[in-house]
């Protein structure tokens, strides 16, 4: 286990490197760049700024220089220095920047995860175990629907019936009374009200395909030889299915969390936009409308950590349930 996990780390570190480079250059990929950005935006606003203006910006922010020079120098200081640099737009340090909305975006990406796992293993089960039932129907139905639904049509549905009927509006994280106040019983209180309908917008698609994916995999294992043998041995319904199909059913369940964290977390922007939440999904966006090249390349690097980190736990769940993988 310890060569495994030697191993599968050396993994990350070459896999980090590689996406950091991939991502830079995506990044800068686009036509123009942040000093041509904050020039048409100070000319919206009615100020003139001159091309040697421009240039002289360019130069100050380093955006004169090659590609792989501006990567190396990013890079090494973030290995070196822990210095994620300036974020252009906001004037500040990237780390400072994305600190103060990281809380909060895990929060609701873990939230989420738990909400999506929570209701998708009990009921793929139950539509399994109930096939063709008028339940298993329902489910289906319903399954449909939330995979072929926008998210963001999603939200500002739910975000319209929670204001008409229940009086309460779901914009942000917290009430105005709560939104600056320091941490107390009261604020989180408000702030597990708030996070119902983002955790249930950002985790309708996801919920309805694991729900699927758990249905096939139970109904897969339960026409095996091995489930008929233990059931003509006398074993009771409900601990048959828990320990041979449910437990053999739940490998490709836990191999799709290191990517479902980061689908959470990467599907936020856009909603994250429609309902004003305070976390790094429209910060995401705007860096990459801006050019901000120092934050989105911070973000694009968290992201495929997290990535990364998850497909490692996932990993770890497989080697946990499957003696199989154990021996090999």
């Amino acid at each position: 286990m310890i060569a495994y996990l030697a191993r599968r780390l050396v993994y990350m570190v070459i896999t980090l490197v590689a996406v950091s480079v991939v991502s830079f250059i995506i990044v800068q990929s686009a036509p123009g760049d942040f000093a041509e950005i904050y020039a048409a935006r100070k000319a919206a606003a009615g100020a003139i700024i001159s091309q040697a203006e421009i240039e002289n910006l360019r130069i100050s922010l380093g955006l004169d220089q090659p590609w792989h020079v501006q990567y190396w120098r990013w890079f090494t200081n973030i290995v070196l220095h822990n210095d994620w640099g300036m974020s252009w737009e906001f004037k500040r340090p990237v780390g400072e920047v994305i600190w103060e909305r990281m809380p909060l975006t895990l929060a609701i990406a873990f939230s989420t995860l738990i909400f999506m796992y929570a209701i998708s293993i009990p009921v793929g089960i139950y539509s399994a175990v109930r096939r063709y039932s008028v339940g298993d129907h329902v489910v289906s139905i319903i399954g449909y629907l939330g995979l072929a639904t926008p998210n963001f049509l999603l939200a500002l549905v739910l975000m319209y019936l929670t204001q008409k009927y229940f009086g309460q509006s779901v914009g942000g994280l917290f009430s105005p009374k709560f939104q600056n106040a320091p941490w107390s019983w009261d604020r989180v209180v408000d702030l597990l009200q708030h996070l119902i309908v983002p955790v249930i917008v950002l985790g309708m698609a996801g919920t309805a395909f694991l729900i699927r994916a758990m249905r096939a995999a139970v109904l897969d294992e339960l026409d095996k030889m091995y489930v008929l043998s233990a059931k003509a041995s006398g074993l009771s319904p409900m601990k048959l299915l828990v320990r041979y199909p449910v437990r053999m059913a739940l490998n490709p369940i836990a191999s799709t969390l290191g990517w479902r964290l980061t689908y959470v977390i990467s599907g936020a922007p856009i909603v994250g936009y429609v309902m004003a939440l305070p976390d790094t999904g429209p910060l995401f966006l705007h860096s990459l409308l801006d050019q901000d090249m120092q934050l989105a390349g911070a973000l694009i690097f968290i992201y495929c950590a997290l990535t990364i980190i998850g497909t490692l736990v996932s990993d770890l769940l497989l080697v946990a349930l499957d003696p199989r993988i154990r021996l090999e």
